[in-house]
Parts: structure tokens; sequence; C-alpha cells
């Protein structure tokens, strides 16, 4: 059976499989809804991280797994969803056929098809949706797209995606200031006296005329004695051994050699003082290096890759790589992570996620076009969360490295193993300068499963670039 955008069909089995099929990779996922049409937690978001559900299981790349009888009774809906992963064609308009079926896995039958169409900037879509009505289960072909990721379509359905930080406390106003009245003084107000004048003294003369006492002397003062340097003071005899006094310098010579150097001030917190002149570089926690080399074209597009080896034995681990981007004054400008692989208009791109850390080299890799982020975009803060929950001192062989996109080859390496008892890391910092962009080694720890942990505490790396 072949359905039409918005129509349903009844279903007559306890266990379907919804299968997307596209020219491009895809990623499905499903939503868990009750009556209100929201999820009761980020729990009843199934996929590929988090692919068990009751009821539903994701199997990646393209199947959703139903088993109705065992979905609770108080969800009234469970939604399908189909993303591009972000490693091909950057929306459903250039992606090319789109196809969705419904599948007993029983009988092998497929129950019902569903081609979506009119799809052109959307990077995410409702492919169907699995509804009750009056104790039977039915299925509707949806077709309604999202252009800002599967991250939309979460949003949309209470999941949380980001962690909103808190509202700044406002300051009380402040009373503007009145000038006050003086208080009245029980005394006349203060006058200055005149100009002292010395009295003159009179006395009678023969003829009745006053006569002033005539002012007394004016002696001499002796002259002061003149100025003798040390070079014109007397010369006294030495005891043998002793220098002369004219080897001594004349006062204000300055001493040999010149002043002392003045011992330049440490560089401020994201200054670089390396450069890529002499190629790779292996920093340290809380060095810097310029990515403009003397005589080079500025770097343009980057590659921060991250890799680990897979456990051995026990739980796997699963490293998430993720980056924040900032402005001047350290507001989150948005990430990208394993729920939303694209950023900017493209300028940013997650290779998709990695959940062990199986095979060689680099297992996650996001993308960066540093000629096409906005003006507004001054760091780019990139991290690592184990979303499995090891602790970083528990995972024995990571590391983190930027590559030049152009060429391929590595500017920057930095080893992340064996670190503190915590699931996030800071991992390095991207931030524009006059003369380009400098990436700074971070190496600081936090809390959290996902990149959402980690936004607020990450804006104090930015501010210490610009205080």
């Amino acid at each position: 059976m072949e359905l039409t955008k918005g129509a349903n069909a009844p279903i007559d089995t306890d266990e379907v499989v919804v299968e997307v099929t596209a020219s491009a990779p895809v990623d499905v996922a499903a939503l868990l809804l009750t009556a209100a049409g929201k999820v009761r937690s980020d729990n009843d978001f199934i996929f590929y991280n988090q692919p068990n559900g009751p009821g539903v299981t994701a199997q990646p790349p393209n199947t959703i797994r139903i088993a109705t009888r065992q979905v609770p009774a108080d969800i009234d809906k469970v939604v399908v969803t189909a993303s591009l992963d972000g490693s091909g064609p950057a929306n459903w308009g250039t992606a090319g056929r789109l196809s969705v079926a419904l599948i007993d896995p029983r009988r092998h039958t497929t129950l019902a098809t569903f081609t979506p169409a009119d799809l052109t900037t959307e990077t995410a879509l409702i492919a169907v949706e699995l509804y009750r009505r009056q104790g039977v289960w039915k299925v509707r072909a949806v077709g309604q797209g999202y252009a800002d990721g599967l991250a939309g379509i979460a949003t949309d359905f209470g999941i949380t995606v980001d962690d909103a930080p808190p509202p700044a406390p406002q300051a009380a106003p402040v009373p503007p200031m009145v000038p006050q009245p003086m208080p009245p003084t029980a005394s006349p107000p203060y006058r200055p006296a005149a100009p002292y004048q010395p009295p003159v003294y009179t006395q009678p003369a023969p003829y009745g005329s006053p006569q002033t006492y005539p002012q007394p002397a004016t002696y001499p003062q002796p002259a002061p004695p003149p100025l003798v340097s040390h070079q014109q003071s007397p010369t006294y005899p030495q005891p043998p051994g002793y220098p002369q006094p004219s080897a001594f310098p004349p006062i204000g010579t300055p001493p040999p050699g010149g002043p002392p150097p003045v011992p330049a001030p440490p560089p401020r917190f994201g200054e670089s003082t390396v450069n890529l002149d002499k190629g790779r570089v292996s920093l340290s926690k809380g060095e810097t290096v310029s990515l403009t080399k003397q005589g080079a074209p500025s770097l343009t597009r980057v590659r921060m890759a991250l890799g680990w080896d897979p456990a051995r034995r026990g739980k796997s681990i699963d490293l998430d790589a993720s980056v924040v981007a900032y402005n001047k004054r350290a507001k989150d400008l948005g990430k990208v992570w394993f729920v939303k692989l694209t950023g900017f208009k493209g300028a940013i791109r997650h290779s998709g996620d990695n959940l062990t850390g199986a095979g060689k080299g680099d297992d996650e890799v996001i993308s960066v076009d540093l000629s096409a982020l906005p003006p507004d975009v001054y760091a780019l803060v990139f991290t690592v969360n184990s979303y499995s929950g090891q602790k970083f001192d528990e995972i024995k062989s990571a590391f983190c490295r930027l590559v030049d996109d152009n060429s391929g080859a590595e500017l920057v390496r930095f080893e992340l193993s064996r670190g503190e008892a915590r699931t996030g890391l800071f991992m390095c910092m991207l931030t524009r300068s006059t003369q380009g962009w400098n990436m700074t080694a971070l190496g600081e720890y936090g809390d959290g499963a996902t990149v959402s942990k980690m936004v607020d505490p990450g804006k104090r790396f930015v501010l210490a670039t610009v205080h």
C-alpha cells in the first residue's frame, strides 16, 4: 500500500519495522509522545546514542523496530524521524529520493510505503507516526521537514537539547541624587580676616607731627660654602691595595654594560607564544600557537580530529567531540555535536558519532571553514565528553589534533590520556586575533555526559582572553 502525505492505515501486527531508504547517509530516531504531544523525559528519545526504549529500538543507521504491545499505556504516539548525518548533501533538496517502508518482520511483508516530497532546505523530517485509536494501532504518513535538523524536532517535542543559562540578576535601580539644603547655622557665615598689617608706632614730635621709628638695620648674611665634589675633596693616603680616589667614576656615571634589561611581561592567556613556521607543534596545557605562518597565506579550513582506542573488556568507551561558538562577550552562539551535525550554514561540520572508538586514526572529526564563519564568532571551544560514563583517568589512549584541511598536514597535537576522574574535557580553543586565528591547548576537565553541560563553564576561557 502506497500512502500519500496525511493518509493513514491500520496495523494488523504487534511488531513492525520502519525502514528509511535514501541516496545519502541518514540517521533515524523515534520519540515516544504522550497525549499532550510531548515526551515524558529525555529517555523517550530513541536514537543511535540511546538505542533502547520501552517497546522501541533504534537499529542504526536506518531502521526503527516497534513492539506495540510493549509500548507503555501512557504513550499515545511514536514519531519516527530521519535526518542527514552531515557527511553528504547539505539538505534533502539535494539528497535525492527518500522512501519509507513499514515492514512486518515475522511475515517479511511490506505493510505500507511512503515517499516524502516537496523537500528543499530541510535537513531532517518526521517520516511517519504510529498512534493508538480505540485500542488499534495505525500509521500516518507525515513528511514534515525541519531546516534546523534533528535538534529542531527534538526541541518541539520537549527534549532538552540546550542548557539555557539562567538570566543574569538585575541590579536594583539606584535612586537619583537630589541636592539637600544646608541646615541653618547659629552664627553668621565665616568671613576671612583682612591681611595682616604690621603696626606703626608713633610718638609726639616737637611740632605735634607723628614720626615712625626707624626700621632695624639689615645685617649681611654669610655666603653658603661652595659645593665640593668627591674629586675635589682632600686626598688621603689609602692602605696598600685599595684604589686611589681618582679610580672611582664620577657621580651619575652608568654602570658598565648599560642599565639592566627590564623583563618583558608574561603573555596574556590566549596570546601566541609559538607559531607554525617550523612545522608541527606539540602543545602543553595553557600554551597557545598562532595558526599564521610568516610569508604564507592564512589558514582557511581546519579539521579538529579526536581519536581513542576501544575498551578491551567491559563497557564500550563512547567519546563525543563537540564545539561551542561564542562571541567576544562569551555569549553562546550555537554548538555542533552528535545531535546537530552542522552549524553556521555549513561552516562547521561534524563527521558523525563513533560509539566505540573502533578503527584506526581519527574517530570523530569536526571540520571548520574559518573564512565562512560569521564575524561575531570570536571563539570556538572544542570539548570531549564520555557519553558512556567512563572517567578520563580510565581511558588509556586518546588524542586530539588540528589538521590543515587543504593540505592534510598535521599542525598541532595534544595528548589526552590518563586524565582526571571526570567525564568532560575542554580540549582546546580557537580565537580570532588581528593576524588570524590562535589555538590554545586547554586541558581542563569538567562534568557532563554531553556538551550541553559544558557551555556555561566554557565561557571563562573566552573571557580570559579579553580581560
